[in-house]
């Protein structure tokens, strides 16, 4: 039969790379997102709903529909509006979770953050808890608490969820409120663009390669009630990212230590990814440099220089 799942968060980045690649499988998708998609991410055979999931009146629009499978990348953007980071990344997903509590769902997928971990030392791993109070952000209270809250109704009703801690992704149409799309298109414009000192080592994974790890988590019973970091598991300084985008467009002027770092920023932050290893078999395939190209290539088509 048919697969049929439901992608919150369907118009953005990640729900985009999803979607039409359960569409390549021959899946049925309804995407559920406060805005319609972009034309760049705009994909035919997908059923798009404008839905806030923050507000359970809006829930009447899901009635007629039955789902297989449920993938939550649903929440407020700009984290500084804090009442709305807080309603769309925790009640958000508390509404979801409650709507979809007896409706036979096969697997739910909530996309978390490394931001749940707070300051733990790096490699961070998912056997270290944080208490909600403890986080700092809005951003990361909400995103404990959505976890926090799926572990519950799993451990009560064996609701058959999974939390993935993302670290960051990157890849073709992502939108140039990011740190690579950001340099990438400094660089083909060949300006001048401000940037911290480049210091800080992150973790970067190919959006393909997360794609990867939801498909597996969807179709492996040993991925409920648990969470994933997925992430390369591989520390890059920000520094010599910025540099190896310069030297392939061969322009830009990144101005390093013009930004500041926050004072409560930390400086080493990457996942161990070794539970996904073992657990759902997922390890990231995509080569770094390679990915890098791929995406520098998509926005030169953009004609953003």
């Amino acid at each position: 039969m048919t697969k049929k799942i439901l992608i919150v968060g369907g118009t953005g980045f990640l729900g985009y790379h999803l979607a039409k690649k359960c569409l390549e499988r021959g899946w049925k998708v309804v995407s559920a997102s406060t805005n319609k998609p972009k034309k760049i991410r705009f994909l035919a055979k997908v059923k798009y709903l404008i839905l806030d999931i923050s507000k359970k009146k809006n829930y009447r629009k899901l009635i007629n529909y039955k789902f297989d499978y449920v993938v939550n990348f649903g929440g407020y953007v700009n984290h500084s509006e804090k009442r709305k980071t807080y309603q769309s990344h925790f009640i958000g997903c508390k509404n979801l979770v409650d709507f979809f509590l007896y409706k036979n769902l096969k697997s739910f997928i909530q996309i978390g953050s490394c931001v749940e971990y707070g300051n733990y030392k790096s490699p961070q791993k998912e056997s270290k808890s944080m208490e909600i109070k403890k986080l700092k952000s809005i951003y990361g209270k909400a995103k404990l608490s959505a976890t926090t809250y799926l572990l519950k109704k799993f451990r009560e009703n064996k609701f058959p969820c999974t939390i993935l801690r993302l670290y960051l992704v990157y890849g073709p149409k992502q939108d140039f409120n990011r740190y690579i799309p950001l340099v990438i298109r400094g660089c083909l414009e060949n300006s001048k663009f401000p940037c911290s000192k480049g210091n800080q080592f992150r973790d970067f994974l190919y959006v393909d390669d997360l794609v990867r790890a939801i498909f597996k988590c969807l179709k492996n019973k040993n991925s409920k009630g648990e969470i994933f970091n997925i992430g390369s598991g591989i520390p890059r300084e920000i520094k010599k990212i910025t540099l190896f985008i310069q030297s392939i467009i061969k322009k830009g002027k990144p101005d390093f230590g013009k930004i500041s770092l926050r004072r409560d920023e930390i400086i080493n932050l990457y996942p161990s990814i070794d539970k996904a290893k073992k657990t759902i078999n997922w390890k990231p395939h995509f080569d770094f440099k390679k990915s890098i190209l791929k995406t520098i290539k998509y926005y030169k088509k953009l004609n953003v220089n």
